[in-house]
C-alpha cells in the first residue's frame, strides 16, 4: 500500500509540475498594455473563439435588439473608440452588439473583439459619453487579453488540482486546493476590471469623450445592484465605489500626459 501511495504521489507531482512549466513557458509582454502575461492562445485563436461563441451568447440575452437605429449608435461609438486608440493597432476584429434583454443590466466582451451591451443597460445610460465608457471598458478587456489570460490561469489551476487529486487520497486536501484556486482566479478577475477601467478612461480621452462620465456609469451599476449586492471579496468585480476612486486617479493621470 505504501508503494502505491508513493506512485500516486509521484504521478500527481508530475501532473502539477507539467502544468506549472507549461504556464511559465508561455510568458510574454502584452504589446498594448506592457504587462507580462502567461497566455497559451494566439490572437487568431482568440478571434476564432469569440466568433464561435458570439451567437450563443447573444441568444442567452434575447438575441439582438430589433431597433437598427440604436444598434447603429452602439456601432458608431465603438468604432470611434477603436479608431482613436491602440485597439486599432491590434489584430482583433471588433464587433459591437446591442442585445435585446431589457431586464439584465450587463455588458461583456468575448476574446478577439466581440463586445456586447444589453438594452437594459443601454436604456439607463444618460448620454453618449457614458456609452463610450461602457464600450471603452469592454475594449480594454479585449486588448488586455483578459479572457485568454484567465483561460490560461484556469488551465494552470486545473492541472494543479488534477495533480492534487491523483497524488492525495484525502478529499479534504483536494477541496482546500480547489478553494484556494478559486480565490486566486477571483483576484485576477478584479485586477482585470480595474485595468479595463483604466484603459477605458484612456480610450475615452483619445476619442474626445468626457471620461468623468464613466463615474456616472459606476453610479448606475451601484444603483442597479441594490442592497443585496455581493461583498467585493466574493465577486470578480470590484465594488463600484472602489472603482470610482481608481477611475478618478486615471482621469487625473491621463489628462496630465
Amino acid at each position: 500500500m505504501r508503494g502505491k501511495s508513493r506512485i500516486r504521489l509521484f504521478i500527481g507531482l508530475a501532473i502539477a509540475l507539467f502544468a506549472v512549466i507549461k504556464y511559465c513557458a508561455s510568458s510574454d509582454e502584452n504589446p498594448y498594455t506592457g504587462k507580462d502575461q502567461h497566455i497559451t492562445l494566439s490572437p487568431e485563436e482568440e478571434i476564432a473563439i469569440g466568433l464561435q461563441s458570439a451567437p450563443q451568447m447573444a441568444q442567452q440575452y434575447g438575441g439582438l435588439y430589433p431597433d437598427n437605429k440604436y444598434q447603429a449608435h452602439v456601432d458608431a461609438v465603438g468604432e470611434k473608440l477603436v479608431k482613436n486608440s491602440i485597439a486599432s493597432e491590434s489584430p482583433y476584429q471588433f464587433d459591437f452588439h446591442l442585445l435585446g434583454d431589457s431586464e439584465v443590466i450587463n455588458a461583456f466582451a468575448l476574446p478577439g473583439g466581440q463586445v456586447f451591451i444589453t438594452y437594459a443597460l443601454y436604456s439607463k445610460l444618460e448620454n453618449e459619453d457614458q456609452l463610450a465608457g461602457v464600450l471603452g471598458h469592454e475594449i480594454g478587456h479585449v486588448v488586455g487579453r483578459h479572457s485568454a489570460d484567465r483561460m490560461s490561469k484556469q488551465g494552470l489551476t486545473q492541472g494543479i488540482l488534477s495533480g492534487v487529486a491523483v497524488g492525495s487520497e484525502s478529499l479534504s486536501t483536494t477541496q482546500i486546493a480547489a478553494m484556494i484556486a478559486n480565490v486566486v482566479n477571483m483576484k485576477y478577475g478584479r485586477d482585470d476590471e480595474l485595468e479595463s477601467d483604466n484603459l477605458g478612461v484612456k480610450f475615452m480621452i483619445e476619442a474626445g469623450y468626457k471620461p468623468e462620465e464613466m463615474i456616472g456609469v459606476m453610479k448606475i451599476l451601484k444603483s442597479a445592484s441594490g442592497p443585496n449586492s455581493v461583498p467585493e471579496f466574493q465577486s470578480t468585480h470590484p465594488d463600484p465605489e472602489n472603482r470610482i476612486e481608481k477611475i478618478q486617479e486615471a482621469i487625473e493621470m491621463y489628462k496630465t500626459l
